[in-house]
């Protein structure tokens, strides 16, 4: 899992891709992250009857622990309580936005700044809940290349994904402290594992260290990270967040409210009891590492929520800080309203 799901040229890629099938839904990249499982495999709950409603939830990339919380709420029956037979599936190559925007799926997993770029092509998509309420992802490197601060990495090899923000918001957090990024030198690995990058080509890397961070650790790997939040309050984005079509919204609102019900109760559940949930994921997705999954799930657990009054929540201010950010380093050419992005009515109060 790395700091980005997929790259921002096609993060705004809209209903073109909607026409896909959700069966035909798996990113089959062997690249960086678990492997893919099948939707098949996505929870055991009894076969529900007729009379439960069909939802696709599609996610952001391979299953892991971002996505803990929808793996419990099928398997613990929380959904299907509430009169729901949810499908996890897996995301296009362009993401479950296009799938999200053009009505083929009910929801979707998505981050704030590719929803962003994506409402500015026009994909009628909105966040419903921040599956983490802080962000995570930050700047990783082993101990021994001494990069504590953003002015370390003048002078340092950068492992680049290929998205227009990692330059902005490298430059950005340098210029708190008077350091040229023109003394950074940038090398595109794409998806390369982290790990192995970093021994062999590159100093540091943008990681989410819930996933990365936690397994540099469990290979006794000591990393120095240098968080986004750290350094700029408008860097504090949501990612992930869950999402939804404004249409779908607007038409079937109870259907909305008892999704983002189950999913409250399987994230709560993931909150309280993380061995456990897991085991959840693991069942779903056997292929994943054992090991790193527990020790990500625990490390994730108090992240969840956070400081929040619940589950979900997200405020004003995260979405227009973040969004002027945006706009004020280049990477929005239009002006949009940031507070229709997103909205708190459908989770249970």
């Amino acid at each position: 899992m790395k700091a980005r799901e997929w790259n921002w040229k096609s993060a705004g890629i809209a209903v073109l891709a909607g026409t896909l099938l959700l069966a035909g839904c798996g990113k089959n990249d062997g690249t960086k992250g678990p492997e893919a499982s099948s939707p098949s495999s996505s929870g055991s709950v009894s076969e529900p009857s007729a009379a439960l409603q069909d939802v696709t939830v599609v996610l952001d990339w391979t299953p892991n622990t971002n996505h803990t919380g929808l793996y419990a709420a099928k398997e613990k029956g929380f959904w299907e309580k509430r009169g729901l037979k949810v499908e996890i599936v897996q995301p296009p190559e362009s993401g479950a936005n296009a799938l999200v925007g053009s009505g083929k799926a009910d929801f979707g997993i998505t981050a704030q700044e590719d929803l962003t770029l994506a409402r500015e092509q026009g994909v009628p998509i909105v966040s419903v809940a921040a599956i983490i309420q802080h962000n995570t992802s930050g700047f990783a490197s082993p101990a021994d290349k001494n990069i504590k601060e953003p002015k370390d990495f003048e002078g340092k090899t950068y492992g680049a994904w290929g998205s227009p923000a990692e330059k902005a918001v490298i430059e950005s957090l340098m210029q708190e402290q008077k350091a040229d990024i023109g003394k950074v030198n940038f090398v595109d690995i794409g998806t390369a594992d982290f790990l192995t990058a970093v021994k062999r080509d590159i100093d540091f890397a943008w990681i989410y260290y819930g996933w990365d961070g936690v397994g540099a650790e469990l290979k006794g790997e000591k990393l120095n990270m240098v968080y986004l939040s750290d350094y700029s309050k408008q860097l504090d984005y949501y990612t992930p967040v869950l999402t939804s079509n404004e249409d779908f919204l607007k038409n079937k609102p109870d259907l909305a409210k008892a999704f983002l019900a189950g999913a409250t109760e399987g994230y709560q559940f993931a909150i309280d009891h993380p061995d456990e949930a897991a085991d959840i994921l693991l069942k779903a997705a056997p292929e994943l590492d054992k090991d790193l999954v527990h020790a990500s799930q625990k490390w994730l657990a108090s992240k969840y929520k956070d400081d929040a009054p619940r589950w979900g929540e997200q405020k004003k201010e995260v979405w227009t800080g973040y969004g002027e950010w945006m706009k004020a380093h280049g990477l929005l050419q239009k002006e949009l309203n940031f507070e229709q992005m997103y909205t708190n009515d459908f989770l249970p109060q």
